[in-house]
């Protein structure tokens, strides 16, 4: 099978964050508000009354303290609690291939490569901001690769499903290189009213480079020695929102069209499925768990991630082990191992190993090993 590498990453950050302090002032208004303008029907018991946040709340149940996101005054306004992002002309570049491009041009760089060595584009993300042109045909024109591009969405899995398809077209010789992108706006499908999430997503776009090894020259390669992918339906994390809203007016604008999650079974369903996951792709590259020097897992909760790693190693993780990004990125969906990735693998050794892990909504998970060149 031919030998295919990452040999390139980039990363899109936002020029706004929002900490948890600004993002509490913001939503314990919005509920004084809605407990003075519903005190009637609160007295009767007719409704709930919306309970306040805190800062320490927040980062004790996620481990996030801020999160970076494409615009803060429209979020942070009681009354609106939504960013403000003017539609752009369809022949003006939209804002997910924006961001992509930004993060495609550094993932090229760190390759050392450009537009013509590319033949597929992947935009893999959890929500695309059209239904069609698919972005990745928007963003393969803006960068001027000759080729062809789609999209697909696995939730919080699709840069590892991403991976594991721009590597198998490498091998079969259908791109020579392929590059994969993930825009995650998730401050668009976050509800900021509801106090259980309102905290928990931040906007970032990654992309990567795949190639075969055979044509690499990056200084920044990593050979993709096994990579796994598993889905399995579960509803405790949804988002009914789509095109067919319109058939049923009753249900547009209610809370169902936005994220929302049964979070406790998520953590129990999750953590050991990650767990066997990664412990059977390691063990089909020929590997143990032991060999493994560091795990860039999904970012979204402190807590799962070191119970994933604790299951896997028999131990606490050693903060290099499982490099943290969430704490000020907060969940980026499928950008965040993604994240973590590019800013932790200069300082490993030629030869060490890593695995890259994902999961989500689905529920998929999806599982890369790589060693570094």
């Amino acid at each position: 099978m031919k030998q295919v590498v990452i040999s390139g990453t980039g990363l899109f950050t936002p020029t706004q964050s929002i900490s948890n302090e600004e993002l509490v002032v913001a939503f314990n208004a919005y509920a004084e508000l809605f407990n003075a303008d519903n005190a009637a029907a609160i007295a009767a018991g007719d409704v709930a009354a919306i309970e306040g946040s805190s800062a320490a709340f927040i980062e004790k149940a996620s481990g996030i303290k801020s999160r970076y996101v494409m615009d803060k005054e429209g979020i942070l306004d009681p009354t609106r609690m939504t960013a403000r992002i003017a539609e752009r002309a369809d022949d003006d570049l939209s804002l997910q291939a924006e961001i992509c491009v930004a993060a495609a041009r550094q993932a090229l760089a760190r390759a050392g490569r450009v537009a013509a060595d590319i033949d597929m584009v992947i935009v893999a993300c959890s929500n695309m901001q059209r239904a069609y042109p698919a972005m990745a045909v928007e963003v393969q024109e803006a960068l001027g690769i000759d080729g062809y591009g789609f999209d697909m969405n696995v939730a919080c899995s699709s840069a590892t499903f991403g991976i594991q398809t721009a590597m198998a077209a490498v091998q079969s010789g259908q791109a020579r290189a392929a590059l994969v992108l993930n825009p995650e706006i998730t401050s668009g499908h976050l509800n900021f009213r509801d106090r259980d999430s309102h905290f928990i997503f931040g906007d970032a776009c990654t992309a990567i480079v795949i190639e075969g090894a055979d044509q690499a020259v990056s200084e920044h390669q990593f050979e993709i020695l096994e990579s796994k992918l598993k889905t399995k339906f579960s509803n405790n994390i949804r988002n009914n929102f789509g095109f067919m809203n319109r058939f049923d007016e009753s249900g547009i604008g209610k809370a169902d069209k936005l994220f929302r999650q049964q979070g406790r079974k998520v953590f129990k369903e999750v953590c050991p499925m990650a767990a066997e996951m990664i412990r059977d792709t390691v063990a089909a590259a020929g590997l143990e768990v032991a060999q493994v020097s560091r795990f860039w897992l999904h970012q979204a909760n402190l807590s799962m991630n070191l119970l994933i790693t604790k299951m896997l190693l028999g131990r606490d993780a050693e903060p290099n082990e499982a490099p943290v990004i969430l704490d000020t990125y907060a969940n980026t969906s499928s950008a965040g191992s993604i994240i973590a990735f590019h800013k932790h693998q200069d300082d490993m050794a030629s030869g060490a190993l890593g695995v890259i892990c994902s999961f989500g909504a689905g529920y998929s998970i999806g599982c890369v090993v790589v060693r570094k060149k």
